[in-house]
Formats: structure tokens, sequence, C-alpha cells
């Protein structure tokens, strides 16, 4: 198949923006899966270490900075097991 080897590639210069686009987006693709696998609260690596990794976000504040209410005195609505 044309295009495929280095010397029908310097034939065919037209293809190399299309492969640096396709080698572009499958890294990118396989970057986001690896971050999803790695910094995902849902997925643990080692069960025995730590069961449930949803506890550790806990007691962290991710809320809207709001001047009217102060969140530091609002307890977390998750259940407790």
């Amino acid at each position: 198949m044309q295009g495929l080897s280095l010397s029908s590639l310097k034939k065919h210069p037209s293809l190399i923006p299309l492969y640096a686009c396709l080698i572009a987006g499958v890294g990118a693709a396989c970057a986001y899966t690896i971050r999803l696998a790695v910094k995902n609260p849902d997925v643990t690596w080692n069960s025995k270490k730590n069961p449930v990794p949803q506890e550790a976000y806990k007691d962290k504040q991710y809320k809207f900075i709001s001047p009217v209410r102060d969140y530091s005195k609002v307890k977390c609505p998750a259940p407790e097991y």
C-alpha cells in the first residue's frame, strides 16, 4: 500500500499532515484514558489499602464561593457507611 513506507511517503508528501493528525489524536485519547484511570476518585488500584476511595473527598470543599453563605460549617450530605 502506498504511503506506508518512508520511500513512498517521500513521493506523497501530502500524507504527512494526515499521519501527524492521526498520531496526535491517538496520543490525546491515550493520555486522557490514562488520566481517567489515575486521577478519578472512583478508581482504586489497591483495594486492600484504600477500599473506599471516595471517602478521601468527603471533607474537602469543592463548592461555589458565595459571600452570602459560609460553606465551612456545612456538613457533607454523603451517607456514613
